[in-house]
Parts: structure tokens; C-alpha cells; sequence
């Protein structure tokens, strides 16, 4: 249908209401109609509006999904909602059903009952897109008019309203009725249902047609999805399947590089520093595309967040910064580009190298809420250069340790493929730096199953030990794996369902802050729920009596901490030793004298002195792997 068509139609239908197409005006359903009425002009802006939603874009709109009963058109809609609100941007679901429950409980299904009905909720839908919000309706509407109507309500508001056609057969419709709705019409018992006693009538020129047969609610959602980002309403988000970009080169300008590398000035770089060209060109720091630039490295201390062009925001808690000395500063300085070595081999590129002062004290208050160098990490800081030099890198090739251990470290473009050859439809990441005893596996297990109960079909576990560099007193990393591998070939956690691999990040300890940068990073591999418990990147304070941190406030801040929308944030239980039962179990203060909480340091001594822990505590294969190196550890400080 051509818009003049559209609009002359529009026009039509108007006069209909107004003159009453059936013989009597409208307004004989009112009791009064009021005349004495004025329009009120808000004082506060649509713009305004958008920014207090945290949108640089007005995105309200309504999308209004038609069909038969049972065409799939709340399905749709509310997946919609789901996705549209996992990515931060405010959206609502009007249902049929809802909204005959209470705004419009006291109409029926008579024709002009139906008009009405229609009337009121394009109303209400008009409200909220105006305040910003994305609409979302779900009504049968089997009137052409009714929907014409609709649509001009926000046509006329200079709202965005998208009819969108789920076009499911009848024969389909009935076999999907679990409310048998329509075999009692078929029977008899229900007048003037649509598609056996009422005519439907199909949309002429929808925005969108969806034909939901042999296609799942998500392949649905998604062709919405792609109409609200080709109009601007929402911003193009990359396919899941297309991964993070990662740094690496490759043919003609691999060759390119590798011998320019040999003619461009060079710099040295630290171990430490090589694990973070292998975050970086790996895609875990994704959308930074190298070492920072000073704009970059200032948002990320002090915004927590990075401003991309297109206005949003992503998560970046930390710096991801490349320190230097003076003397090699001043050497580079005028560079058009700097060849990183490490161990004598050039593994990088730093295009256009940008250097900055290394303000250290304000680097570490920012980030650690200190500057001790009792502190591990803020030790290397101190030991590093007094400058940092940013710029985009371009890579060599994948870091490789020879460790026996790089098959564990996949990409995020590899953990996406691994999650999608295993068809899961949620993926559900526990990020930890120490063994795993049964409590953790408990948390796992309960989570998995709060996933089934939801309705997702297979949740898989990322299980992702930390691989960077930690502190002397940490376990290493390969008797992590080890450890982890005993527990999942015990069968504590399901194998089947879990991914096992190393995330190759440095631990700062660096509390809440690290907590946001764990996050973000498993959201760049495909996660898309996220367990997070006491303290994940605490220790103690390095100068006076307790924790650095309080061990609450990393799950709480992820909660609410800007550019992770698109990561659910599981709720911790405190799980303890239940010597009543012999087993990890989920804390119950109203029993709490059965309960045994074994500290770090508990286990660690029963470890060293060769002793069991109560059964039930940790998986047997597991605890032998941890207690032989705490073991090993106490014969080296006995032989020395």
C-alpha cells in the first residue's frame, strides 16, 4: 500500500469514527463527553527524557504485533523485551490478556467493544513512547481500521509505530491452543472469535511479516531486532556469531610487518606486559584496539567506562596501559610506530605511539583506593616507568607459554564457537583463582538448574581459573587445572555442559573495579549470566588489620555498574560444611551450630599436614592434587 493510499485510508477510517459507520456517533458509549479540555505541554523534553534513561537517542516507539490467537505474537513480544532491556534500553509489553484484566476489563468482544479496546491501548502505548520507552503490543486486531487508527494516534505524536505481522496459519494457531479456546469455538461456546466466527483481516503493507512455522521464538525476535536497528530505533549490535575483532595480521601485511619490525625503532617489553598484548590482541579488551591513549586511560580510571563514537558506553574499569622509563621515551619520541620485543622476538606493532606521564599515586587511588606498595600489583607499578606510551597494535601472532597448557587458553571467538557447537542457549561463567571444593560446585549446580526452571534448554558452564600473572602465595596456575580437571572427571560437575579455559588476564586485586573488568571480558567470550562471590578480587589490606576490600561489594556494584547490560548477574549463596548432613550445603542461619565454614587457611594447613577434610568438602581425586603441592611446598621449606 502506498503511503497517499496509507493516508487517505487513515483519513477514511477518522470520518467513520466520527460520523458512526454503523448508524450512531462514537460517543453514545460515554456517558459526557468532556469539551471543556486543554492540552498540557510538558516542560521537559524528549531529548531531556532519553538522557535520564541513559540514552543519547530518543528511542521511543511502538511495535505492534497482530495475528491470529496463538500466532506467537506474546512470545515475540516478550522475548523482545528481554533482549531489548538485556542491552539497557527501556521497553514494556502490553498483552491482550493484561490489559483485558484491568484497564479494559469492562469491554467485550463486540465489535466496537473490539475498536475501543484498540483505541485505549494505542493511547497508553503512545504515553510510553513518548517517554522513551519501546512498546510493545500484542493484540489480535483483526480491523484494518483499528490498526490504521493506531498507527495514526502515534503518526500524529511524531512517534515511531511499526505494524508487524505474525502470520501463523489457523491450522497451526489450533494445534499451539493450550487454552482450547478454539475447539470451544468450534463448539459453540465462544461468539465472534477471530478466525472461525470473526474474519481476520490481513495487514495490507506491514513493516514486517513473520512467518513463525519451523522458526524458534529467538529466530523471530531477531528479525525485530534487525527492523528497530535499520530504522535507528535501537543501535546495530553485532551478531553473536561474528565474535570481537581481535588484533592479529595476517598474508601480505603479516610479512610486512614482520620486516619493518626490523627497521622501526624498538622497545622491550616485560612478561607482564606480554600477557596484556595477549588480552588485547586476543579480543578480551574489546573495543580497544591497543595499548591506551591518554583520552582512553583517563575514562577508564576515572569513568570506569569508555565513550564510543556512536555515543554508547562499554565497561573498561581498568587501564590496560604499557608502561616505559624516561630514557627509552625519549628515544622513541618522533616515532611513527615502535616494534614490541619481548625475549629478543618482535611480537607487536604500536601504530602512531602516543606518550603520556605515568602518574602513579593517582593511578593507584584511583584504581586500588591506595598506593602502598605492600600491595603486589601497585609494587610493579611503582618499579614501572615514570611515562606510558598508547596506540593501536597490530600482532604477530597468538601468545603461546609452552606451558602444556595453551590448548586451555581459547579466544573469546573460540569460546563463542566452542558455545555454539555445543547449541547452548545460555552460558553461564564462574571466574575464579583458587580450587574448587564442593561449595563452589554447589553454586554451579544450583545455577545451571535456576536456568532449566527458566526454561533455557542446555546452560553451559565457563569455568574460567584466571592464567595471568598472581601473587607468590596464590596456588600456580597448573595445579588449578589439575584441580579443576579432578573435579570434573569425578562427575561433581557435569562435563558435558561445561567449558574448562584458562582467561589469560593479570590479577591485580584491585577489588570492585577488577570485579567490572572480569565481567566485561567474559560478556566479550559469549557469557551471558555471571556468578560472582565474596571477594573475588580482594586480599588483605597490606597496612592494617582485615580485608582491602569489603567482600560484598564486587556482586553488588556488578549489579549496577554501567555497560554490562548484556550480562545477568547471579545472586551469591553462602554455602558452609552441614555436619548434620556430611556435605556442602547452602548456609541456614536458623540451624547455624551445623554448620562449619572451612577458611583458605584451615585447608591449607590440612593440606600441608597431609589430612583429609570432612567428607564432602572437596571431590577426593581434587583434594589429593591440592594437598601433594602444599605438601611439595612444605619438604622445599623443610629441606631449605
Amino acid at each position: 500500500m502506498s503511503l497517499e493510499i496509507r493516508n487517505k485510508k487513515i483519513a477514511e477510517t477518522f470520518e467513520k469514527y466520527k460520523i458512526g459507520q454503523w448508524g450512531n456517533p462514537i460517543i453514545r458509549t460515554c456517558a459526557q463527553v468532556a469539551t471543556n479540555v486543554v492540552e498540557q505541554k510538558h516542560q521537559v523534553s524528549r531529548a531531556k527524557r532519553s538522557r535520564a534513561l541513559g540514552s543519547r537517542a530518543f528511542r521511543g516507539s511502538t511495535v505492534w504485533f497482530t495475528g491470529l490467537s496463538g500466532a506467537g505474537k506474546t512470545s515475540i513480544a516478550f522475548a523482545l523485551e528481554a533482549y531489548l532491556v538485556s542491552k539497557g534500553i527501556p521497553a514494556y509489553g502490553l498483552d491482550g490478556d493484561n490489559i483485558r484484566t484491568g484497564l479494559n476489563k469492562n469491554l467485550g468482544f463486540t465489535k466496537e467493544d473490539r475498536e475501543e479496546n484498540i483505541r485505549r491501548v494505542a493511547e497508553v502505548a503512545k504515553l510510553f513512547a513518548d517517554s522513551g520507552v519501546v512498546c510493545l503490543c500484542s493484540f489480535v486486531s483483526p480491523f484494518a481500521e483499528d490498526r490504521e487508527v493506531a498507527r495514526r494516534i502515534h503518526t500524529d505524536s511524531d512517534l515511531p509505530f511499526f505494524e508487524v505481522f505474525i502470520d501463523t496459519p489457523l491450522e497451526i494457531c489450533e494445534q499451539r491452543d493450550t487454552k482450547g479456546l478454539y475447539k470451544k469455538a468450534r463448539e459453540g461456546q465462544i461468539k465472534g472469535f477471530t478466525g472461525i466466527t470473526q474474519d481476520y483481516e490481513r495487514p495490507e503493507a506491514p513493516e514486517l511479516v513473520i512467518q513463525t512455522v519451523g522458526r524458534s521464538v529467538e529466530e523471530s525476535t531477531m528479525e525485530v531486532v534487525r527492523l528497530l536497528e535499520s530504522q535507528g530505533i535501537i543501535p546495530r549490535y553485532e551478531d553473536d556469531g561474528a565474535g570481537v575483532e581481535e588484533l592479529f595480521i595476517y598474508g601480505n601485511r603479516l610479512s610486512s610487518a614482520l620486516e619493518e619490525a626490523e627497521r622501526i625503532p624498538q622497545l622491550e617489553i616485560t612478561k607482564l606486559d606480554l600477557q596484556w598484548v595477549q588480552v588485547l590482541s586476543e579480543g578480551w579488551a574489546y573495543p580497544l584496539k591497543g595499548f591506551m591513549r591518554e583520552i582512553e586511560y583517563l575514562q577508564a580510571l576515572h569513568s570506569n567506562c569508555l565513550t564510543l563514537g556512536d555515543g554508547s558506553l562499554v565497561n573498561q574499569s581498568v587501564p590496560v596501559v604499557l608502561p616505559l622509563h624516561s630514557a627509552d621515551k625519549e628515544r622513541l619520541s618522533g616515532a611513527a610506530a615502535v616494534a614490541l620485543r619481548h625475549a629478543g622476538r618482535a611480537v607487536a606493532i604500536l601504530r602512531a605511539p602516543e606518550f603520556y606521564p605515568h602518574r602513579r599515586a593517582e593511578r593507584c587511588a584511583r584504581q586500588f583506593g591506595i598506593y602502598h606498595t605492600g600491595h603486589p600489583y601497585i609494587k610493579m607499578i611503582e618499579e614501572s616507568g615514570d611515562w606510558l606510551v598508547g596506540g593501536n597494535l597490530e600482532v604477530f601472532e597468538r601468545i603461546r607459554w609452552d606451558d602444556g597448557l595453551d590448548s586451555y587458553r581459547l579466544t573469546p571467538n573460540e569460546l563463542r564457537q566452542k558455545f555454539k557447537e555445543l547449541n547452548a542457549d545460555a552460558v553461564f561463567a564462574f571466574q575464579l583463582r583458587n580450587p574448587i571444593h564442593n561449595g563452589h560446585a554447589l553454586l554451579m549446580q544450583d545455577t545451571r538448574r535456576q536456568l532449566l526452571e527458566r526454561g533455557y534448554k542446555n546452560p553451559v558452564l565457563l569455568l574460567h581459573p584466571l592464567g595471568g600473572w598472581t601473587k607468590d602465595d596464590d596456588v600456580p596456575l597448573e595445579v588449578r587445572i589439575n584441580q579443576h580437571k579432578a573435579v570434573l572427571n569425578e562427575g561433581v560437575l557435569d562435563s558435558k555442559s561445561t567449558v574448562l579455559a584458562i582467561f589469560p588476564s593479570p590479577m591485580m586485586y584491585a577489588g570492585p573495579t577488577e570485579v567490572q573488568w572480569h565481567a566485561k571480558c567474559r560478556m566479550n567470550a559469549g557469557a551471558n549470566h555471571y556468578i560472582v562471590g565474596r571477594d573475588p578480587a580482594g586480599m588483605p589490606h597490606p597496612a592494617a588489620p582485615g580485608d582491602l576490600f569489603d567482600p560484598r561489594h564486587g556482586a553488588m556494584l556488578l549489579a549496577v555498574a554501567p555497560g554490562l547490560a548484556d550480562l545477568e548477574i547471579i545472586p551469591f549463596r553462602v554455602a558452609a560444611y552441614d555436619a548434620s548432613v556430611g556435605k556442602m550445603a547452602f548456609f541456614d542461619p536458623t540451624r547455624k551450630e551445623d554448620f562449619d565454614f572451612i577458611s583458605g587457611t584451615r585447608m591449607r594447613g590440612l593440606a600441608r599436614a597431609g589430612k583429609e577434610p570432612p567428607k564432602g568438602f572437596m571431590a577426593p581425586t581434587a583434594w589429593k592434587v591440592l594437598s601433594e603441592y602444599y605438601q611439595s611446598l612444605k619438604s622445599k621449606m623443610d629441606t631449605n
